[in-house]
């Protein structure tokens, strides 16, 4: 087994951290071993990679990433595995067009 790292740009200004410390504590409550790691970035970003792969782009999906299927995808590269991305997303509920 290698060592994981998750790394997520977020935009503080947005307010992501909170949802950077969701993401954080989702992942460890599966995966107690693996380092994730956050930093403040670009305006409206919540990019998500899994050792230096980039698995999930809010500011090209304007979606959060599903929590289940980024815990697969660090399970896999766990085990060896090449990790593919894109994750798969959650459903967009707050937009409104008018």
């Amino acid at each position: 087994m290698e060592n994981i790292k998750v790394e997520v740009e977020y935009c503080n200004k947005c307010g992501y951290f909170l949802k950077f410390e969701e993401l954080k504590q989702h992942i460890t409550e599966q995966h107690s071993d693996i380092e994730v790691v956050g930093r403040e970035g670009r305006q409206g970003a919540f990019e998500v990679k899994i050792n230096n792969s980039l698995v999930h782009s809010k500011l090209q999906t304007l979606a959060y990433p599903d929590y289940a299927d980024l815990v697969y995808l660090i399970g896999d590269a766990k085990l060896g595995k090449e990790v593919k991305g894109p994750c798969k997303q959650q459903p967009i509920t707050s937009c409104v067009v008018s």
